[in-house]
């Protein structure tokens, strides 16, 4: 969707753990707040503006509580706010959104695909064990829990043959022959930090890519094992000689991907603050988890203005989607709030790490950016964050 300098003509956000939401409209899309109503049954909400009526479809298991639709006083003159409530059945805030983390399994067939072309990178990979790593700072929690020298110190957890190790954005495989006639090694360098520690020379990568069009999947982290991306690859069970599906565009599948790995992330190791940063430890972007129980839709100036006559067309149907909403900041921000917020993050170590290449990091700052500027102006930022919504 396209959006204008005040967002989307209409967002609303509703919670399901709270059982209540918010419906932003534009002002010039409501007419008065007279003109506004909103009803709607078990799987969709019925918004009727100056414009005409548009269907709102809702996930499974939500309900809008009928009369239940108030004014509120907005920030902002160009809008109008309403609150109102929802019933949600029982169990369904609590449905899952598993990632390739959760999917894989040991002792089941596996094929993996670049997520830019499709092509199949390796067949049938079955795993004797599939195994989490550690948490990205264990070498720290050795070091303070430790009286004595870290015996892993410079030491990598790598996989046998038959080992697939899971860490907080990548997968470790062992390399086999099959690997030879569908990825391309190359390589490459992650700088030193900003240049300013004369003591972390250079550190040499070697960039593992897709021999059909190119795109960097991950990392030879030694000579027998592979690191690829959960942002680059796409994993399915083997069946037969079935090909993947056909997968979502790819900004899509990114803010999918990344949405249900904070998602997990948060719910296993109870952290809701995440540092985005490149192969070399450089932080991209700073994330921090508010709500998992979202229920957004925006809908853009375009949608609304339905018909040639300037009405909704009483067909006009949006779909709702679950999201996580994020509070966000990049470190390359210039504003003085924000600086000092990514000095205060950087100093309290506030950040659960999570490592990207440094063109998805690009990839998803735009996402977010895409997200912040579909949001009415009100909602787009909070004192020195920006506001953004990933799609589950």
């Amino acid at each position: 969707m396209s959006s204008t300098a005040g967002g989307g003509g209409l967002f609303l956000e509703l919670r399901a753990g709270r059982r209540g939401g918010l419906l932003v409209i534009r002002r010039d899309v409501a007419g008065s707040p007279a003109a506004v109503s909103v009803t709607g049954g078990a799987s969709s909400l019925h918004i009727r503006t100056a414009r005409g009526l548009l269907r709102l479809g809702l996930p499974a298991g939500v309900s809008h509580e009928q009369g239940s639709c108030l004014q509120t006083e907005a920030p902002e003159e160009e809008e109008l706010h309403f609150r109102l409530r929802i019933r949600v059945d029982p169990g369904t805030d609590n449905e899952a959104f598993g990632g390739v983390m959760e999917r894989l399994r040991a002792k089941e067939s596996y094929c993996f695909y670049c997520q830019g072309c499709r092509t199949r990178l390796l067949e049938d990979r079955t795993f004797q064990r599939v195994l989490p790593l550690p948490n990205g700072n264990w070498n720290t929690l050795v070091d303070d829990w430790c009286c004595h020298a870290d015996p892993f110190a410079n030491k990598k957890l790598l996989p046998r043959p038959e080992d697939c190790l899971l860490g907080d954005t990548f997968l470790l495989l062992a390399r086999d022959d099959g690997c030879e006639q569908t990825l391309v090694w190359e390589a490459g360098h992650a700088g030193a930090r900003d240049g300013q520690d004369p003591k972390k020379p250079c550190r040499r990568l070697v960039l593992i890519s897709c021999q059909s069009c190119s795109s960097v999947l991950g990392e030879a982290i030694a000579p027998e094992t592979l690191k690829l991306y959960i942002t680059q690859i796409v994993v399915e069970a083997t069946v037969g000689d079935s090909k993947v599906e056909v997968s979502p565009k790819r900004s899509q599948f990114l803010e999918q991907t990344i949405a249900a790995r904070l998602l997990e992330l948060s719910s296993t190791q109870s952290t809701f603050h995440f540092t985005v940063q490149t192969p070399d430890e450089k932080a991209f972007l700073l994330l921090w988890l508010l709500n998992s129980d979202s229920i957004m839709a925006s809908v853009s100036e375009e949608a609304l203005c339905g018909d040639g006559d300037g009405s909704i067309s009483h067909d006009t149907r949006v779909l709702s989607v679950r999201a996580l909403k994020l509070l966000w900041v990049a470190c390359s921000a210039v504003g003085v709030g924000q600086k000092d917020l990514v000095a205060s993050w950087e100093a309290n170590a506030i950040g659960h790490p999570l490592t990207l290449p440094p063109e998805v990091c690009e990839e998803l700052l735009r996402v977010m950016e895409d997200s912040n500027a579909l949001l009415p102006q009100s909602l787009r930022s909070m004192r020195s964050y920006q506001v953004a919504y990933l799609k589950l």
